[in-house]
Order: structure tokens, then C-alpha cells, then sequence
């Protein structure tokens, strides 16, 4: 079991010895969550109602927000984001490993195959013609990658991914089990009652430090690129559509759909279920509600909800109003019954 000294553990999360409150020599092994954590263990605090239970776990260290001083009876690391530094602390304790090494003889490769050192490709990967690879890809079983496809350094592509013909993917990239790069984007034109495909000619382009869930599609242009930026990370069962661009840093929960040359922003967030319309923009550092429908543009910085999408506070207004709506009901209809009633009297009352 790997120990460290808090004094170590500091300088990993960008901290400083000064930021210790508590002993600097103390040692811990691992890294729990705050209800499993034990005294070998650090893990972190960044709300109130975590912060008032100090007193009361067994964990060996705590990272608490900057400025947090009260007496918890438990060693202390300072942090500007508990939760990242957090983060670090677990990529230390837990790194990712490779489970195989070198190039499998059971691998099919395709002629023309140019790899960087220290490529990692599993037995019954698939590998077309003409496919570059960068320096540390691993490709795990089953990946199937096709011809003219060029993936850059220490990306990672798990088990029973397709990356199709042509696809450019950066560097640091993850592709989670079983997903589509490069599928045809669906493109039909009307033909006496029938449908003609579109060719899809164009590609799909990952850029670096991308992380594409489970279980996604991402369709290849029609023309020219479908475009993923730097930084972007999808969640698993999500579908990009022909031609869309995301922009850098931009998050996309599961089972998010995006329709056809749709232009989505810098640090945009579609929350879980949205169903994104074609054609259209989202704004840089927009955010869309949970099962949101989006038909129309939106401004960047603005966060809308429902379907049809409008402005998050109309929208918590609306479900408000939802629960009322039998009881409104009712009352309408006694209110039409009495004006119904008065109109009566008062024709009776003019016709005499």
C-alpha cells in the first residue's frame, strides 16, 4: 500500500505546506469518499452540511475550502476547490494502467500502417489502410478502426469502438466502449415517394483532451467536418448529428441529442435528455435544462428549460402552475357556469 505525507500530498494538488492545518507528517494511503473514509484515508469537505460533521468522521486528513478555521479534531489541507484538488489526490492513488502492451500478433493490420513508440493494440483489433497512429495509443479489443484514420498521442480507444474511414481524432483522447466515429450522417432527399441517400463524404475531427462516452454516435459530415472541440466531454448514449460543431469545454450529459449543422459554443451545458434542433446556434456558455426541447437559437450566457425551451425562471414558474391546472379547471368551469347563469337572468330581465 502506497503511504504519502501530507507535506508530499500538498505539492500534488498545487497546495503548500502552509496550507496544512494539522500535522504535515502525517501519512495517508488512499482516497475515500467523506462516510467511507478511515484514518488512512484523505478525502474532502465543500458544502456546509459536510463541513459540520468534521467532528465526527475518522479520516486521516480532510481538504475543506480556504478560510475554513473551526476546531474539527481532524488534520486539515486548505484548498481554493476541494473538489478538484480531490480529484488529483485520486489520480495519484489510483493511476490508470495498462492492462497489455505492444502490438498483438492476433491484430489485423491494414497496409501502409505508420505507429508511434509504445503503442498498445489488443488481440482482435481491426486496422484498415493507410491509419497513423501517435506515440502511446492504445486500442483495446475488438476497436475497429478504418482506413485513413489518424489518431494522435497517448489516446485511448476502448473496446468495441468503430472509428471510420478518414476521422481525425487528437491527442489525450478517451472513446468509451462502443461507440460510433464517423457513422453516415442521416441524409435523405425525396424521390416520388421515396428516399434517395445523401452521400456523407465528409468527416468527424476530435480534438485534443476530448472524452466521448459509452454507447455515442457522432455522424461524419456531409460535407467538410463535424467538429468536436478541445476539452469536450460527453456522457455515455449520445448522439451528434452531421456536420454539428461543439466548441471547447462544452459538456453534454447523457442521451443528449444534437440535429444536423448545429453550431454549439465554448463551455455550453446540455443537461441530460435535451433534444437540440438543426440549424441552429447555442451561445458560448449556455446552458440547457434536463430534457429541454431547443428549436430556436440561444444567446450565449443564457440557461433555458422545457419544450419548447424558455427562460429557466419562466420555466419554474410554468411547472408551478402544472400542479394547479385540475383544480384551475374546475374552478373555470364553475366561473363559466355562473357567468352563463347572470347572462341568462339578464336577457330574461331585457326581453321583458
Amino acid at each position: 500500500m502506497t503511504q504519502i505525507r501530507l507535506a508530499e500530498l500538498v505539492r500534488i494538488i498545487g497546495a503548500k505546506s502552509s496550507d496544512i492545518l494539522g500535522d504535515p507528517d502525517r501519512s495517508v494511503a488512499c482516497a475515500m469518499p467523506f462516510e467511507q473514509a478511515t484514518e488512512d484515508c484523505v478525502t474532502f469537505a465543500d458544502n456546509k452540511g459536510m463541513l459540520n460533521q468534521l467532528s465526527k468522521i475518522r479520516a486521516g486528513a480532510v481538504i475543506v475550502p480556504r478560510g475554513f478555521s473551526q476546531q474539527a479534531g481532524v488534520d486539515l489541507i486548505l484548498s481554493d476547490n476541494p473538489r478538484l484538488a480531490f480529484a488529483r489526490v485520486m489520480h495519484y492513488f489510483y493511476p490508470r494502467t495498462r492492462s497489455f502492451s505492444g502490438i498483438s500478433p492476433m491484430a489485423f493490420i491494414g497496409e501502409n500502417f505508420c505507429c508511434g513508440g509504445e503503442a498498445a493494440i489488443a488481440p482482435f483489433v481491426f486496422i484498415g489502410r493507410n491509419v497513423t497512429l501517435g506515440r502511446r495509443v492504445t486500442l483495446h479489443p475488438h476497436a475497429c478502426i478504418g482506413d485513413n484514420v489518424s489518431i494522435s498521442d497517448d489516446t485511448e480507444i476502448m473496446a468495441n469502438v468503430t472509428i471510420m474511414d478518414k476521422c481525425v481524432i487528437g491527442s489525450r483522447v478517451v472513446i468509451q466502449a462502443g461507440s460510433v466515429i464517423g457513422s453516415d450522417g442521416y441524409g435523405y432527399t425525396p424521390d416520388e415517394g421515396r428516399h434517395f441517400k445523401i452521400p456523407q463524404v465528409g468527416i468527424v475531427q476530435i480534438d485534443d483532451d476530448v472524452e466521448i462516452g459509452a454507447g455515442n454516435t457522432v455522424d461524419r459530415a456531409t460535407f467538410g467536418k463535424t467538429r468536436i472541440g478541445k476539452g469536450v466531454k460527453t456522457d455515455n448514449q449520445v448522439h451528434i448529428a452531421h456536420n454539428v460543431t461543439i466548441g471547447e469545454h462544452t459538456i453534454v450529459v447523457a442521451q443528449v441529442g444534437i440535429a444536423g449543422s448545429t453550431a454549439v459554443g465554448k463551455n455550453v451545458i446540455l443537461a441530460g435528455q435535451a433534444g437540440i434542433g438543426g440549424h441552429i446556434s447555442i451561445g458560448d456558455g449556455a446552458v440547457v435544462g434536463p430534457q429541454a426541447g431547443v428549436a430556436r437559437s440561444v444567446d450565449a450566457g443564457k440557461t433555458v428549460s422545457g419544450t419548447p425551451e424558455m427562460p429557466h425562471s419562466r420555466w419554474l414558474r410554468v411547472q408551478h402552475v402544472l400542479s394547479g391546472l385540475p383544480e384551475m379547471k374546475k374552478q373555470i368551469a364553475e366561473l363559466a357556469r355562473r357567468i352563463a347563469s347572470v347572462e341568462k337572468k339578464t336577457t330574461k330581465t331585457g326581453e321583458k
